[in-house]
């Protein structure tokens, strides 16, 4: 039986561009003939809570983009690990259950499936011999289903698509914190820093491969990436480790895809990115991304302080969005010169929690039509 198709509930922002010039333009500081439109999505919560998407069936942040009417990107990648650890349950009491996720940890969960953060346990990676044996398990180069199927990518997504298309540069850091747990990486950093380079070098090859399958081929119009390597106050591992260990390897995918006319790449990084900004603009990141205003400040501060060579997506405070239309207003109002200067599209900067009022939020996507859609 086949699905509906959604109706959408907001009119699509006017203009002359497709999506995938509009994106290309602005993003390269050139004139457009509105902003980019686009929401990083929201709470699961959000889809039981507001009658927006409780009435009209939408459950998830897909259905969410195509309801709401904003412009469409689609990124395209290869794995990570392969395959994953299984999903099992170990143990249960009367009121949790451990666990073991997909990267191998084990995580103490309540039942009722009230907190949405699992309590991690233990790691199925903390010496190198844990490494050695899960390397060769998972991380196999040379394993089939790591083949890039480029006539699917063409076909999925044609030379005359009409919406940007990015390449999934996957993560250098980010998922080997996953993998190791926080504490366990800020120890291996130190009591092991020979694995944890080769899990990083051994995460860049990966990418490498897939590249040098699907660029020749494949027009993309960006790159894009996930890290989340910092927290409210900044990161997670040293600036010092960051500069010496993971940029090296940004500067190697970095001029594979500029070998090819990429040279826009976001990465999704939480909380204060700051202290790493110039490290990641020497590995060729050129993109911060979802900007947490609640860490990194106002966007604008760092737009005028590194200049043209940074771009942000993100930005909009939700803890605005969350106390109303005159501070929605406020907010958003401040952003202005700096979409009209280019090289930043703004949105929501992370998932938008359900305590935002869904009749503001629906102004404050009205708001960015009137004040970046540049209307006559």
């Amino acid at each position: 039986m086949s699905t509906p198709a959604i109706t959408p509930f907001l009119p699509k922002w006017r203009g002359s561009l497709t999506d995938r010039a509009r994106f290309q333009r602005q993003m390269h500081r050139q004139p457009v003939d509105r902003c980019f439109n686009m929401e990083f999505g929201y709470w699961d919560d959000n889809f039981k809570l507001w009658p927006m998407f409780r009435d009209h069936g939408i459950t998830n942040n897909n259905d969410a983009d195509i309801f709401l009417n904003f412009d469409r990107t689609a990124v395209v990648g290869s794995h990570w690990m392969y395959p994953t650890f299984p999903y099992e349950e170990i143990s249960r009491t009367a009121n949790t259950r451990v666990m073991r996720n997909g990267d191998g940890l084990l995580a103490e969960v309540p039942l009722d499936g009230h907190d949405t953060i699992p309590h991690f346990l233990d790691s199925s990676v903390k010496t190198p011999d844990d490494w050695k044996r899960v390397k060769e398990e998972r991380f196999d180069r040379r394993h089939p289903d790591r083949k890039a199927d480029v006539a699917a990518i063409l076909r999925d997504h044609p030379a005359n698509r009409d919406y940007p298309l990015g390449v999934w540069c996957g993560s250098m850091i980010g998922k080997v914190r996953d993998m190791l747990t926080v504490e366990g990486l800020a120890y291996a950093v130190f009591d092991y820093p020979e694995m944890v380079e080769d899990i990083v070098e051994t995460s860049c090859v990966l990418v490498e491969d897939f590249l040098d399958a699907v660029l020749p081929h494949v027009a993309f119009d960006y790159a894009a990436g996930w890290e989340d390597i910092c927290y409210k106050s900044g990161p997670l591992v040293s600036v010092g480790f960051f500069r010496d260990v993971v940029v090296p390897r940004y500067k190697r995918i970095s001029n594979k895809l500029r070998a090819h006319g990429v040279d826009i790449w976001w990465i999704d990084c939480d909380g204060d990115v700051r202290p790493l900004i110039p490290h990641f603009l020497a590995g060729g990141v050129n993109t911060m991304f979802p900007w947490e205003v609640n860490g990194s400040g106002h966007p604008g501060e760092s737009l005028d302080r590194w200049g043209p060579e940074l771009r942000i997506m993100g930005g909009v405070d939700k803890m605005a969005l969350g106390r109303g239309r005159a501070a929605i207003r406020q907010w958003v109002g401040s952003l202005v010169p700096y979409v009209a200067a280019g090289g930043f599209i703004p949105f929501c900067d992370h998932r938008c929690p359900p305590n935002v009022d869904p009749d503001d939020y629906l102004y404050y996507l009205r708001l960015k039509e009137e004040l970046f859609g540049m209307r006559a």
